[in-house]
């Protein structure tokens, strides 16, 4: 009986003596798990990490999964790969929610101008930079430091909080700094 004939969770099983074989499902289910863990976390490589991470979990609990009505390998998989989507998306979030708690302090006057748009070649360069940026990023710095708009103001016109806007100003300048 070839792999393409046999049922999902005898090959699962047969892998355990022979581990190519697995090699079949992962063939067969990346593409599906990796549209699944992105649609949670929104971003490809910690789609990939949670997928290769689901795939070696279902490998070692391969004796775990037991065949019930209406439940197949696939649902016990795709279960598996959800699961790791979300506590990585969690982690994420706590790890974001951490650094939003910073003073103010903290993300105002990091070395970058009031206003950058009295030097016009100043200018050009930081917009070419701009377009490297995440577009939620891109439209925050270009209203403070190129259209002088206040935190308040920029807050109410991208419907976030002051924190947020003060965050994202940080991430901005954080990652400008890199690219030059």
């Amino acid at each position: 009986m070839t792999a393409a004939t046999q049922k999902d969770e005898e090959i699962l099983l047969a892998s355990l003596d022979d581990p190519s074989r697995f090699a079949f499902l992962v063939d067969k289910y990346q593409r599906p798990f990796l549209r699944l863990a992105y649609g949670v976390v929104r971003s490809r490589e910690e789609a990939e990490d949670i997928v290769q991470e689901a795939f070696c979990d279902v490998y070692r609990n391969a004796l775990k999964f037991k065949k019930q009505e209406g439940a197949t390998f696939k649902s016990w998989a795709y279960r598996v790969v959800l699961n790791k989507a979300i506590s990585h998306y969690r982690k994420l979030k706590k790890e974001r929610e951490r650094f939003s708690a910073l003073e103010p302090a903290h993300y105002e006057n990091l070395g970058a101008p009031e206003s950058l748009s009295g030097d016009v070649d100043i200018q050009i360069t930081v917009e070419r930079l701009l377009t490297n940026l995440p577009e939620d990023f891109r439209r925050v710095v270009s209203a403070y430091y190129l259209e002088d708009k206040s935190y308040a103001d920029i807050a109410k016109e991208e419907s976030i909080s002051l924190s947020t806007l003060k965050m994202r100003l940080f991430r901005a300048k954080k990652m400008l700094r890199q690219m030059i």
